[in-house]
């Protein structure tokens, strides 16, 4: 399933932590040299959940690199993790390597989808005949058309900033939700319905 996700965000009181990915308190301090100075415009956060903290430099966060990528989604399939969360570990050291990552990330889901995860268009074109639902079609275009026109998956785009890869992490999230999730739980739900009404619904069907 996603994990609601409030981006780490400069003197806010909570956030979801990007070591752990929980919604926790956060615990704001300055950084003081020896001599009692102020260490520049440093500021260091606890996370109340997890207790790592993060590093913070005139207002952007400086460690850990993930910047503001959200968790991924728990049915999230294992081969596609390992690129998601190597495009979080460096998504403010290199966002474009970050949106390279999750393109091959995507080419990777429309092939666990069943396509054959060559060329995205083609994919979608397929996955929309299978009845793909309109808000996933148009979440993959958003990946295909977003600084992605002359690229192929995998490949970096040298248009690819921040803004552009922390939008496809929530992207490829969006289409695990709808995709994988959530027909896993009406799956689930269903094969827990009596067995007099699962054995009646196969009747009706011919089954």
């Amino acid at each position: 399933m996603s994990i609601p996700y409030t981006p780490p965000t400069m003197n806010a009181s909570s956030f979801n932590c990007p070591h752990c990915g929980a919604y926790a308190l956060q615990r704001w301090a300055i950084l003081y040299l020896p001599n009692g100075q102020l260490m520049g415009n440093l500021r260091y956060v606890q996370c109340d959940h997890c207790g790592k903290y993060t590093l913070w430099h005139f207002g952007k966060m400086m460690f850990p690199n993930s910047g503001n990528a959200p968790m991924p989604n728990t049915d999230m399939p294992e081969e596609i993790i390992s690129d998601y969360e190597e495009a979080r570990s460096i998504l403010s050291s290199s966002p474009r390597g970050a949106a390279a990552l999750l393109r091959l990330g995507i080419q990777k889901l429309c092939k666990y989808l069943g396509e054959p995860g060559k060329d995205i268009n083609t994919d979608i074109k397929s996955l929309v005949a299978k009845g793909l639902p309109q808000r996933v079609q148009q979440a993959l275009d958003i990946v295909r058309v977003i600084g992605n026109e002359a690229v192929h998956p995998g490949q970096i785009d040298l248009t690819d900033d921040v803004e552009t890869a922390t939008t496809l992490f929530s992207l490829i999230n969006l289409i695990v939700e709808d995709m994988i999730t959530r027909p896993k739980e009406v799956e689930s739900i269903f094969s827990n319905l009596p067995p007099d009404k699962l054995k009646g619904i196969k009747i009706r069907d011919g089954k």
